[in-house]
């Protein structure tokens, strides 16, 4: 029995054809003429009031000169908008800086929301699987302000209810190729909402030179390259572990130098200790001199060399129980930074089956337990696999430098990394372009950012040997 139907009255539901299609058509209610006019009347003026609040500049512009005309004629509107076209300019040419800051970027945020974000929205959200067209309807995820800085543009979205942020991460060359970029990277902002970053120009595309020697000595976050909005990459080295990961040829030379060369100070002072694991004798050999005593290049010596510094971890260990749970670095008691070129000579591809347990088993020690007594581990390895470097979660921070395949990424980064943006498997091989830029994940944001390591030649090396270990004040 059929239950009666709004609309038309179901008939010929019986149908010698299988495959015979049972459309019911719906009931048409009319909406009267005075509820559709009071419903565009007030969307117009939600619109206008919230064009108003989110964009007062823009619409002054307009109505104070189209006001000053209406009341006094177009000679005082047209001398207004000249006096006020003047001082822009004038502006422009005194303080390029802050006219770009305060005016220009903000011109050009409006320009690319009509042009390029608002005019593709529905399409590409549609085509991407983002939104959702039922039963004659879009259902789109509503677009929110933009932000242009100097190389990118940050996009605000508030997401459809029930989608994830994976749903975006997973569209992100959809929306790149949509909106006309070369990449896409998914944030979350605030629960519900988005901030999508489409770069306009790469402003790491050029090597960077050494930075100066600090005139201070400080332990605390060092400077050792650029971040991709212009910041300096600050690299946290004392309270933490860094594993540094990177094809052959990636720039892993140019992060160990540049926290070594940004140590330096530190070391003369007495606060930190620069320990060297060079198994390959390509790397660290050159500032071999920084060192001294702690420089291991085969693998008896650097296992002999990690077992000292286990030593010195756990007689920390037992003088600080119960007095202190963090570390400051003083003359008696210095950061002891163990630096390994290549830790998967020493961990994988070691024949020697107990000095191999051996190493592993003081580096799993160092990592699980040094950071708070003041002893840090800054490892470099190329090939980030699990069987290769099996103590590679116990690291903190992480930088992803240069890899050969996609999945290495979310080896490296954890999982889903690649997804939010950090395209290492991306990233140029030719030296010039690519070497030293890589994505960091820090322990305190999931969120990769994009970076680039200054270069420290091998004149800037032994510049650096000759100067801290001849004694010589800079």
């Amino acid at each position: 029995m059929f239950k009666r139907l709004p609309g038309d009255e179901a008939r010929n539901l019986v149908s010698t054809t299988p495959d015979t299609a049972v459309v019911f058509r719906p009931a048409v209610v009319t909406t009267p003429a005075i509820l559709t006019i009071v419903i565009l009347v007030w969307r117009i003026l939600a619109g206008l009031v919230r064009t108003i609040w989110r964009h007062p500049i823009a619409t002054a512009i307009p109505v104070v000169p189209g006001a000053v005309w209406y009341l006094y004629g177009w000679p005082p509107a047209a001398c207004l908008v000249g006096i006020v076209a003047l001082g822009l300019v004038a502006w422009a040419f005194i303080d390029r800086a802050s006219f770009t800051r305060w005016v220009g970027y903000r011109l050009l945020a409006w320009w690319r929301l009509i042009w390029i974000y608002r005019r593709h929205w529905q399409p590409v959200m549609i085509v991407s699987g983002l939104g959702r067209h039922l039963r004659g309807r879009d259902y789109l995820p509503r677009l929110g302000k933009v932000t242009c800085t100097s190389w990118a543009d940050l996009v605000t979205v508030r997401m459809l209810k029930g989608q994830a942020v994976k749903d975006w991460a997973d569209r992100t060359d959809h929306l790149a190729q949509g909106f006309g970029a070369k990449s896409c990277r998914v944030a979350l902002s605030q629960a519900g909402r988005l901030t999508l970053t489409f770069p306009r120009n790469d402003p790491l595309s050029e090597p960077l030179p050494a930075l100066p020697v600090p005139e201070e000595p400080t332990v605390g976050p060092v400077e050792i390259g650029r971040c991709e909005d212009g910041r300096p990459w600050r690299l946290k080295v004392h309270g933490t572990h860094v594993l540094v990961a990177g094809a052959t040829g990636a720039g892993k030379g140019s992060i160990i130098w540049s926290v070594i060369r940004a140590l330096l100070p530190a070391a003369r002072a007495g606060l930190v200790e620069l320990w060297a694991l060079d198994p390959k004798l390509m790397e660290l050999s050159y500032g071999r001199d920084l060192f001294g005593p702690r420089y291991a290049a085969t693998p008896e010596e650097c296992a002999d060399l990690l077992d000292e510094a286990v030593c010195v971890m756990q007689k920390r260990a037992a003088r600080f129980a119960g007095l202190q749970r963090s570390h400051t670095p003083t003359a008696d008691d210095p950061f002891v930074l163990v630096v390994v070129d290549e830790v998967a000579f020493l961990t994988a591809y070691q024949s020697d089956r107990q000095l191999r347990q051996r190493i592993s088993a003081a580096l799993a020690t160092l990592t699980t337990q040094g950071r708070a007594v003041g002893v840090g581990v800054l490892a470099a390895l190329q090939d980030p696999r699990k069987e290769v470097m099996n103590i590679r979660n116990l690291f903190p921070d992480k930088i992803a430098l240069r890899l050969d395949e996609s999945e290495q990424v979310d080896m490296v980064l954890g999982d889903g990394a690649r997804d939010r943006g950090a395209l290492a498997d991306h990233i140029s091989p030719v030296p010039e372009l690519g070497a030293g830029v890589g994505y960091i994940r820090l322990e305190a944001s999931p969120e990769p950012i994009r970076v680039r390591a200054t270069y420290v030649s091998d004149d800037d090396i032994r510049t650096m040997a000759a100067t801290f270990t001849g004694g010589e004040d800079r």
